[in-house]
């Protein structure tokens, strides 16, 4: 094996730089490195429509783009900047540590090229809430009157907003684990970990590895490392981080906060972290109706985004206008209709099994929809954890035997409807099952636990899905009447 070579981006002018992916990261990187003076060639592993469309708009800046073959590793390469979905036991990443090429992923050449004055950044990662903590922050650092914007994972490249002319004071980024396994110089201002559990083992390897790349994003904190008070491994990774000398561990909770910690009291959300005398003293941000909406892992995410925002100076004032203005993503608990006295709630996000448990307790009496493609998943614990809240279950989707065979294991009592179709009549068969076994009330909630590619092309989809059910139903306008 090569020893591997050092680069800076100052040495990039006539190096040949191999990008790979393209969309929303690799094409911003292939025109930031084509900008820089690099013979850039971008690998792609699909040939569609759509990556022909953006190889054409690249090949007219001069970078050459190679689509269907995503394992080669072009010849000449000095360095590989990747997207986050290319799995680190991709061949091309093998052949790239075997002539001794480094990689970079599209966050780290960002991090990167900073201007010398570059905004701080403020990073969330976590398992589950990460785009909503983040554009709670966003809302609290702009009712702070801060120019700043909402950038990362979240879908914005912040390669775009990194080389963009637009002035900000600070920047909220959403880190997903892949962007932190390729961006080892990155050093936050402050950084949170929300939550861990078992999620995209197929691509890190073990749970071992998610939790360390997670960890990445409180190395070099300036200021503070936010945890998770109810999720001791957050706080485990702030204490294996090194970090800059007098940064703080602040954790958040949802019961009263000890010294160093945001949390609730009797409905308020208060700070005993960035007080003068947080041994005695707590500062009152926000109420928990200003939290929209008011469940409590959205609870947990508001102290989160709080937490880094008061980190960076925030008064308390703006915390709550923020949250007041903040507007939650579509498919986020987000309330649908009421039909018959029967509540319809869509968490199609809840992609997982510790989403769908934060969602389901958030409502007393359920009927679950769920299901979908499972991920390596396991549903005892989460049917145990929920079993006395549920109504009923329909169940959908390629892995819905998984979920119905903890549900006989744990739950034998509550009705189940196996829906073995995957047309797309399906939700519309789900909704009206779901309102067959629900009472006035009750919630009908669509928390899948499972990922949507199965029967949607993602979970937005399917959670569109689930509204225009709903509203079919609301109207008498259902299938069935059609």
């Amino acid at each position: 094996m090569a020893s591997p070579v050092t680069l800076d981006v100052s040495d990039l002018a006539g190096r040949h730089v191999t990008v790979a992916g393209l969309g929303v990261s690799g094409v911003p990187a292939a025109r930031a490195l084509r900008g820089l003076g690099a013979a850039v060639t971008v690998v792609n592993g699909v040939d569609g429509e759509r990556q022909r469309a953006e190889a054409a708009e690249l090949e007219a800046l001069g970078v050459t783009v190679r689509l269907g073959d995503g394992d080669t590793l072009p010849q000449g390469t000095d360095l590989i900047v990747t997207t986050p979905g290319w799995k680190p036991s991709s061949p091309l990443f093998q052949a790239a540590a075997e002539a001794g090429v480094p990689v970079w992923g599209d966050v780290e050449l960002a991090w990167r090229l900073r201007a010398p004055d570059a905004p701080p950044w403020l990073a969330v990662t976590g398992t589950n809430g990460k785009t909503t903590t983040v554009r709670m922050l966003a809302a609290i650092l702009e009712a702070a009157g801060l120019r700043t914007a909402a950038v990362g994972n979240i879908g914005v490249s912040l390669l775009d907003v990194v080389l963009g002319e637009e002035p900000y004071d600070v920047l909220a980024v959403e880190l997903s684990s892949y962007q932190l396994h390729w961006a080892p110089s990155l050093r936050a201002h402050s950084g949170a970990v929300l939550n861990l559990a078992p999620d995209h083992l197929d691509w890190h390897g073990s749970m071992a590895a998610y939790a360390a790349d997670k960890g990445r994003i409180y190395e070099g904190n300036k200021v503070a490392c936010v945890y998770n008070v109810a999720d001791p491994a957050t706080e485990d990774l702030v204490r294996a981080a090194d970090v800059e000398e007098g940064c703080r561990a602040i954790g958040f909770t949802l019961g009263t906060p000890g010294p160093s910690q945001l949390g609730v009291v009797e409905n308020i959300l208060v700070d005993r972290a960035f007080v003068e005398n947080r041994q005695k003293q707590a500062q009152e941000l926000a109420e928990v109706s200003d939290v929209n909406p008011p469940a409590p892992h959205n609870i947990a995410n508001a102290l989160a985004a709080a937490a880094l925002a008061r980190a960076y100076g925030v008064p308390p004032a703006a915390v709550r206008d923020g949250l007041r203005a903040f507007r939650p993503d579509p498919h986020r608990v987000e309330h649908v209709a009421e039909v018959a006295g029967v509540a319809y709630v869509d968490d199609s996000k809840a992609t997982n099994t510790h989403a769908a448990q934060a969602s389901l307790d958030s409502f007393e009496h359920i009927v679950w929809i769920a299901g979908g493609l499972a991920k390596g998943a396991t549903f005892d614990e989460l049917v145990v954890a929920s079993a006395k809240r549920l109504r009923g279950v329909v169940l959908i989707g390629a892995d819905r035997a998984l979920i119905r065979q903890a549900l006989a294991r744990h739950a034998a009592d509550i009705p189940v409807v196996d829906l073995d179709r995957t047309d797309t009549g399906a939700m519309a068969a789900a909704v009206r099952e779901a309102a067959r076994l629900a009472r006035p009330g009750d919630t009908v909630l669509l928390a899948p636990a499972c990922a949507s590619m199965d029967m949607f092309v993602n979970y937005n989809k399917r959670g569109d899905a689930f509204a225009t059910a709903v509203r079919d139903l609301a109207s008498g306008q259902g299938p069935d009447d059609q």
